[in-house]
């Protein structure tokens, strides 16, 4: 049986791939031109597939040294990105061109735009990681 540490790390891989995939599906299958921010969250999601995914298979739990690191500059870089597309007059940019507050494929009525779904992701696999963290290192709740 799976320890705990492994499954999670895999829900993890899971969503870092899902993610990756999705970005792929975003512009190659229907087209669209990543902006810089873009780019840069793609650096950091990629690499965590395979990182997490070694983790997940070897149970190994002190990925979170390598993990977070990541995923959280991923959390800022997402964060600002949507910052940009909520605010767009506030002057932020990503390019010489701008273009990141452009919202080119929204769902949800403009509810989940794809800067927010990499933002989504990244909080996830920040929260799991380091969920898989602190259970392998044996801290434990009043409760338990």
């Amino acid at each position: 049986m799976a320890s705990n540490t492994r499954v999670v790390l895999g829900a993890a891989t899971a969503v870092a791939s899902v993610a990756t995939v999705g970005s792929l599906y975003f512009s190659l299958g229907l087209g669209l031109v990543p902006c810089d921010l873009c780019w840069y969250q793609r650096i950091l999601m990629y690499p965590l597939v395979v990182v997490l995914g070694v983790a997940a298979l070897e149970d190994r739990p002190g990925v979170a040294r390598t993990a977070l690191p990541l995923s959280g500059v991923g959390v800022v870089v997402a964060a600002y990105h949507v910052a940009i597309q909520v605010l767009p007059s506030s002057g932020g940019t990503c390019s010489v061109g701008g273009g990141c507050s452009s919202i080119l494929y929204p769902m949800l009525d403009g509810l989940l735009t794809i800067p927010r779904l990499s933002l989504i992701a990244f909080v996830l696999v920040s929260v799991l990681t380091a969920g898989a963290w602190v259970d392998a290192s044996g801290f434990r709740t009043a409760g338990s």
